[in-house]
């Protein structure tokens, strides 16, 4: 009976991180189109050492291509592989929202301003803004 009381207040004691992790955009996440409703890609997003969040292509889905450049482009990115690019960088958190940082559309080659907000566990709002014109796209966890 003793052990029984121990192993469930440990359980308890681990239900506070468990919902934490589920509640944070941290992992591996399933583009999908906002337009098609297609699969897209898989990105997977980490902390950074200064807090901030950064997220890289993973896995292209939906391509014909083998080896897929980010033709449209400028700067360091033109011609680069999407696979392995980083399109997400510099969010903080604020009040549950994550903001203040970019999202590139390597298929159009533009950067856009993010917003990143945690629906549920499964599923992540991402958006992407210039000036005023926003869109968004809902990301399922992977």
């Amino acid at each position: 009976m003793r052990s029984l009381a121990l192993l469930l207040s440990v359980v308890m004691a681990m239900l506070p991180a468990v919902a934490s992790a589920q509640d944070s955009p941290v992992g591996r996440w399933k583009t999908v189109d906002d337009e098609t409703g297609e699969s897209k890609a898989i990105v997977e997003i980490r902390r950074m050492g200064d807090g901030t969040l950064q997220g890289r292509i993973v896995e292209l889905l939906q391509t014909r291509d083998k080896d897929p450049r980010c033709e449209k482009c400028s700067g360091a990115n033109r011609d680069k592989p999407i696979r392995g690019m980083t399109i997400l960088w510099g969010l903080r958190e604020h009040a549950g929202l994550w903001t203040g940082g970019s999202i590139l559309d390597p298929e159009g080659g533009r950067i856009y301003k993010a917003k990143l907000e945690v629906v549920n566990a499964n599923r992540l709002g991402v958006s992407g803004c210039l000036a005023f014109i926003c869109s968004e796209q809902v990301w399922l966890r992977n």
